[in-house]
C-alpha cells in the first residue's frame, strides 16, 4: 500500500510541477491525446547523458530544427553533425547517435521499437536510456535510474549502502514504485523531483510531496544520502598542441582517430597525452613558439594540462600529419571543448612589460 500512495503523492505533484522542456510532452497535453516523439525523447537521453538540462537546450533546438526527424539525421554527413555536437562533450555520444539513427532507418523502416529489449539491440543505447525511452515514448512500465532516480529513491527507503555498490538495491525498489498507468510519467516525476526539490545538497525538504513516507527525513539523514564510495584522485596528464597558420590564413587541423577521447572531431595536432612532459612533436617544419600560459581541461578520468605552440606556414608547407581547412570555413566553435581554448589561448593579444 505504501508504494501505491509514493506514487499517487508523486504523480499528483507532477501534474502540477512538471518542468517545461523542449523535449517533453507535459501532463496536461499527454491528457488531451498528445503523444510524445520517441526521436526526441532518444535524442534528449543521449544529450543528457553526463550532462545538464541548461546545457542540452540550446543543442536540441538547434538538432531538431536541421534534423527533425531520425531520417534526416541518418542522412546526416559525420562531419556536420560531430561540429554540431562540438562542446557538449563526451564524442562517442555523437558517434553512436548517427550509428543508431542509421540502424532505426536501415533495420526498422525509420520507427524506433517500441520496447526496453528491442531499443537495447541498437547501437549507443544502454539499460537505462533503453527503459527510459520505452516508458516516456511506449509507455512500457520499464524501471527508469538515472542519478536523480538514485537519490531520491535511496532516502525514500533509506539506504545507507555507498554506490556504486548500491545500485542493485536501489534499482529494484525503483522498479516497485514503477506503476503500469502512467509509467513515462512516473519516471519523469522521479527526474524533476530529484532536480529541483530532493536535490543533492540543502533538499528542500518542507515542500516535498513525499516528506511523510520519506525515511531518511524522518531519520535526520536525507542529507547524508545516498553514500559514495570515495573517488580516487585523478591523474594528470601533459601534451604539446600546435596552432600552425599558413600565409593564407588557412589553419592546420587533423581529425582525431574514432576510437578514443574525441574520436572523429577536428582538433589541433598534438603529442600524445602522458603523466611526463611528451617530447616535442611538432606537424610541420616551422619556427614554433611557446604561447605563454597553459590550457587546463578535466575529463572523466583525469585533469589534462596543454602547453601550447604557434608557428606562421609557408605556403608550401608540406605537414606530416593533419590538413588546411581555409580561414573561411574555419569556425572555433566547430571544435570541441579543450581545442577551443588551445585557440582562445593563442588568440590572446601579447603583453609587454
Amino acid at each position: 500500500m505504501r508504494d501505491e500512495q509514493i506514487g499517487a503523492a508523486l504523480i499528483g505533484w507532477y501534474d502540477t510541477h512538471a518542468r517545461v522542456l523542449p523535449w517533453r510532452v507535459g501532463p496536461a497535453d499527454r491528457a488531451r491525446g498528445m503523444r510524445p516523439d520517441p526521436y526526441r525523447v532518444w535524442l534528449s537521453e543521449i544529450m543528457l547523458q553526463q550532462t545538464t538540462v541548461a546545457a542540452v537546450r540550446d543543442y536540441f533546438h538547434r538538432f531538431t530544427a536541421r534534423w527533425p526527424d531520425v531520417t534526416a539525421l541518418a542522412s546526416a554527413a559525420d562531419a556536420e553533425v560531430m561540429a554540431e555536437w562540438a562542446g557538449l562533450g563526451y564524442y562517442a555520444r555523437a558517434r553512436n547517435l548517427l550509428k543508431c539513427a542509421r540502424a532505426v532507418v536501415a533495420d526498422h523502416g525509420g520507427r524506433f521499437p517500441k520496447t526496453r529489449d528491442r531499443l537495447l539491440t541498437l547501437p549507443g543505447i544502454g539499460p537505462y536510456t533503453a527503459a527510459a525511452i520505452a516508458a516516456i515514448a511506449f509507455d512500457e512500465a520499464a524501471t527508469v535510474v538515472d542519478g536523480n532516480v538514485e537519490r531520491v529513491t535511496a532516502r525514500l527507503f533509506a539506504v545507507e549502502t555507498p554506490l556504486p555498490g548500491a545500485k542493485a538495491e536501489l534499482t529494484a525498489l525503483a522498479a516497485r514504485l514503477t506503476p503500469r498507468e502512467r509509467p513515462g510519467d512516473h519516471a519523469q516525476a522521479m527526474m524533476d523531483l530529484g532536480a529541483t526539490i530532493c536535490t543533492p545538497r540543502n533538499p528542500a525538504c518542507g515542500i516535498c510531496p513525499l516528506r511523510e513516507f520519506c525515511k531518511a527525513q524522518a531519520a535526520g539523514i536525507a542529507t547524508d544520502l545516498p553514500r559514495k564510495t570515495p573517488k580516487a584522485a585523478k591523474p594528470t596528464r601533459y601534451g604539446i598542441a600546435y596552432l600552425g597558420r599558413r600565409e593564407d590564413g588557412a589553419v592546420l587541423l587533423e581529425r582525431r582517430p574514432d576510437r578514443g577521447l574525441l574520436g572523429g572531431m577536428l582538433g589541433w595536432p598534438g603529442t600524445g597525452w602522458t603523466e611526463a612532459d611528451p617530447a616535442p612533436a611538432p606537424p610541420a617544419e616551422a619556427d614554433w613558439r611557446e604561447v605563454p600560459g597553459e590550457v587546463r581541461h578535466t575529463f572523466t578520468h583525469f585533469h589534462l594540462v596543454l602547453r601550447v605552440e604557434t608557428a606562421h606556414l609557408s605556403m608550401g608547407a608540406n605537414p606530416q600529419r593533419g590538413h588546411f581547412v581555409p580561414d573561411t570555413e574555419f569556425r572555433a566553435d566547430d571544435l570541441p571543448t579543450v581545442m577551443r581554448k588551445v585557440h582562445d589561448l593563442a588568440s590572446q593579444p601579447a603583453t609587454g612589460d
